[in-house]
């Protein structure tokens, strides 16, 4: 067979009997010994399954790829499910419910045990254990697997005619669809960093399971540059951070929600109002759309079908006859967006309308969920959809990603775009969704910029790009987004008069820049370690009285100080200077003005 790679060159290999880790190891043996999965013709592959056609084949490494990351971090997690097994089978019954891998390495266990897992693990990896792959039919699968209950569940899922895949490794079995790292001794470094409690798939009526978290690399250097990391995202914390510079606090008569304090909302004001300003210019209409709709609006929109069970619903008035049914607090704009364009007649000359909201939304998050500021069941989003034609799609993406550009470049952000496409389950005819990515694709190779495919990712009214952004300390954070949509035009009849004069219905643009501004404020907080540059800042002068009879020139000083915009806060206590600077710099203010005896005479 032959086998085109990556740089363009061509090898040959044997049908059925050549793998991709020998065609890694004919190259070089570092890259043998550094490669961690395998793509043939756009399939993930495990390194020591035979080729059996014509076929590219890229070679993955750990150092390069995310999809690299993941198998050797899936692969991990098997080997901590076989670590747990062999601490507590001999004592409890251990049933694995599942084991994905975390991107951050995110029963209760007693004390000590982590690090008894850890070593244990470590043992399991000096054995250079192999993976192997096995296939099973259902009734063999329900019989292997019949003294678990989450096994069996997941296995009657599926079709009676199914094969089922499993992985072996040592005296581990686990149900897997793979691929995995060809050995164990391929991790070099792995380390068991917390456990927590969890219900599974967040249901809290199910049964409570026991999570335990780990992290493995394929070279110690890279574990010790992780436990740096995670030192230094816990010194930047944005809940310790926001607690001490009281930007917000959370109460439990309200789970999920943030209160929002008064220096907390300045950072917020202050990203609403760069966005105002960029709207005038860019033509956005800043709109507000009521917080309940009726049933009907989501089961028009589709959102009711995909989106019900995170609704918060509120019952209405049974003597209301108008309105029978259930109301909801709206978790997205866009169905609202649909109502105000279609309250009015449109011509092609009044396209595109791009319209802009600020409005509270809420979502039912589950509480094992929620965790500060980065998710919430009340916040904040600057939404916006714009109704424009088929025409004028590519440059109204463009102006998007041209916002988005200005927007992150302020706070010195690299970032990544990545298309989403059609998901299961997704509405609408395959030939639309093939159009609209189609056209995505386009704009992003216009960008000049890397990107990449996110597969059935997509909304489920159309595909999308995502924008991660890197922090400061290299952790990615998924924040604007721009979508595009033929399905909800249809569902709402949305109509304008085209140049022939005919009717025709407008495509949706759905987009996000910051995204939720209670989230993006975590990120703020915790990109810039709370130390704000000057233009966003919350606090950016404290004015100080050397003594009581420089109080009311303090004040003045003050005063002209926020008469000129900026945020300004007194200090006339009656403790001494040394002590009111240190409670200044502890705050986080850019600047202290101390005024005493010559800034008075001096005035």
């Amino acid at each position: 067979i032959r086998i085109r790679l990556l740089d363009g060159q061509h090898t040959f290999g044997t049908s059925y009997i050549t793998t991709p880790l020998e065609v890694a190891q004919a190259i070089s043996k570092q890259l043998s010994k550094e490669v961690v999965v395998a793509v043939v013709d756009n399939s993930i592959w495990d390194l020591q399954a035979p080729l059996t056609n014509d076929c590219s084949l890229k070679l993955l490494k750990f150092r390069d790829d995310p999809l690299a990351k993941q198998v050797f971090w899936h692969s991990s997690s098997h080997l901590l499910g076989y670590a747990m097994e062999k601490l507590y089978g001999s004592e409890v019954p251990v049933q694995l419910c599942n084991g994905p891998p975390l991107e951050q390495g995110n029963v209760s266990l007693p004390e000590g045990d982590l690090n008894k897992l850890e070593k244990i693990a470590v043992d399991l990896v000096k054995e250079n254990l192999s993976f192997e792959r096995i296939e099973l039919t259902i009734n063999a699968a329900l019989e292997m697997f019949r003294y678990n209950p989450y096994k069996i569940e997941i296995i009657k899922k599926l079709d009676p005619g199914d094969t089922i895949t499993a992985y072996k490794c040592g005296d581990f079995i686990d149900l897997c669809r793979g691929p995995h790292l060809p050995r164990t001794g391929m991790i070099k470094a792995i380390a068991m960093t917390k456990e927590s409690s969890v219900h599974k798939s967040g249901d809290t009526s199910s049964a409570q399971l026991q999570r335990v978290y780990g992290i493995a690399f394929p070279k110690k250097d890279l574990l010790k540059d992780w436990l740096k990391m995670q030192q230094e995202a816990k010194e930047r914390d944005h809940r310790t951070i926001g607690k001490d510079q009281k930007l917000f606090f959370f109460n439990p008569l309200s789970p999920g929600n943030a209160f929002l304090l008064p220096h907390g909302l300045r950072i917020i004001n202050k990203l609403k109002n760069f966005l105002k300003d960029e709207y005038r210019v860019r033509g956005y209409h800043e709109v507000e759309t009521p917080l309940t709709f009726n049933q009907e609006l989501w089961v028009q929109s589709g959102h009711w079908d995909h989106y019900s069970d995170d609704m918060f619903r509120l019952q209405s008035d049974p003597q209301d006859h108008e309105n029978r049914g259930s109301i909801s607090l709206k978790p997205m704009n866009c169905p609202g967006h649909c109502l105000i364009f279609g309250n009015e007649r449109h011509s092609y000359r009044d396209l595109p309308v791009r319209l802009a909201e600020f409005s509270a939304l809420h979502r039912d998050e589950p509480s094992g969920s929620l965790g500060g500021l980065t998710r919430l069941r009340q916040f904040h989003q600057d939404d916006a959809h714009i109704f424009c034609t088929k025409d004028q799609i590519g440059e109204e993406v463009q102006d998007c990603l041209d916002l988005i550009n200005k927007a992150y470049s302020i706070f010195d952000f690299n970032y990544t775009m990545k298309l989403s496409t059609r998901p299961e389950g997704y509405l609408g005819e395959t030939a639309v969704w093939e159009e609209a990515e189609n056209r995505l694709v386009n704009i992003l190779n216009s960008t000049g910029k890397e990107w990449s495919v996110n597969d059935g990712d997509g909304a489920f009214y159309g595909p999308k790009i995502d924008v991660m952004i890197q922090d400061a300390i290299g952790r990615s954070h998924q924040t604007a987004t721009i979508q595009l949509d033929f399905q909800l035009p249809k569902r709402f009849n949305l109509q304008f008069m085209n140049s022939s004069g005919e009717l025709e219905h407008p495509v949706i643009i759905h987009r996000a820049i910051f995204g939720s501004f209670e989230r993006f404020l975590g990120i703020l907080i915790e990109h810039t370690a709370g130390n704000w540059p000057f233009w966003i800042s919350p606090r950016q002068v404290s004015v100080c009285s050397v003594s009581e009879r420089h109080n009311d020139y303090a004040r003045e000083i003050c005063d002209s100080l926020k008469i000129n915009g900026l945020y300004a806060d007194l200090d006339i206590t009656d403790v001494v200077l040394n002590r009111k600077i240190r409670l200044s710099r502890l705050a986080g203010y850019n600047y202290i003005a101390v005024v005493g005896k010559e800034e008075f005479e001096s005035k």
